[in-house]
């Protein structure tokens, strides 16, 4: 039996729509089992180990908790903010100071995964950071902006606590990359 030309087209369609499909669902797919891995690697991280790899082979481990209660959230936060590292979890700069501590923390993650939330997150809601001993930091949010990656950012160096949160933008791009970041900048409120 011989297959028509509008046959072929149909079927060639349906398997790239299968295969684009299947891609986006990989994603994530893998974003909320690393998840699950990395709340395993988090509790033997509270109870004293250090560097504690999710999966033999990975290259980052987790440094933080990050909760938003009003949306949900609760993810781990990974070491690092390369592209490896943010297909797993939101990831923290090392270049900035650690959240609860005086001065600027930065964490990042995809728009179309972990960071999501932040398109409807508004100020005045509360953020909670959790770090490695078990400690709770709270913050609030104050402002959400967008801004030009290509245009360098001087992050206050003052004496509070500063929690920023970035991804790209915007959230509803087809095509990913390009310069746009939304920022949600939030301040320490000393008391859970």
């Amino acid at each position: 039996m011989r297959l028509r030309g509008s046959t072929w087209a149909v079927l060639s369609l349906a398997l790239i729509g299968g295969f684009l499909l299947g891609q986006g669902l990989y994603i994530q797919a893998k974003a909320l089992l690393a998840q699950e891995l990395l709340q395993s690697a988090w509790q033997r991280t509270l109870r004293g180990q250090a560097l504690v790899k999710p999966w033999p082979w990975a290259d980052t481990w987790p440094v933080a908790r990050l909760k938003v209660q009003s949306h949900g959230i609760d993810t781990i936060v990974l070491a690092g903010d390369s592209g490896r590292v943010l297909a797993f979890g939101p990831g923290m700069n090392f270049g900035f100071a650690l959240p609860g501590a005086p001065g600027t923390s930065v964490i990042s993650a995809h728009r179309d995964t972990h960071f999501r939330f932040l398109e409807h997150l508004k100020s005045g809601e509360k953020i909670e950071v959790e770090d490695k001993n078990g400690h709770w930091f709270p913050y609030e949010v104050t402002s959400s902006r967008i801004i030009d990656s290509r245009v360098p950012l001087e992050w206050a160096d003052d004496a509070t606590s500063t929690l920023v949160l970035i991804t790209c933008y915007p959230f509803d791009a087809l095509v990913p990359g390009g310069p746009l970041r939304f920022v949600v900048t939030a301040k320490s409120i000393h008391s859970v």
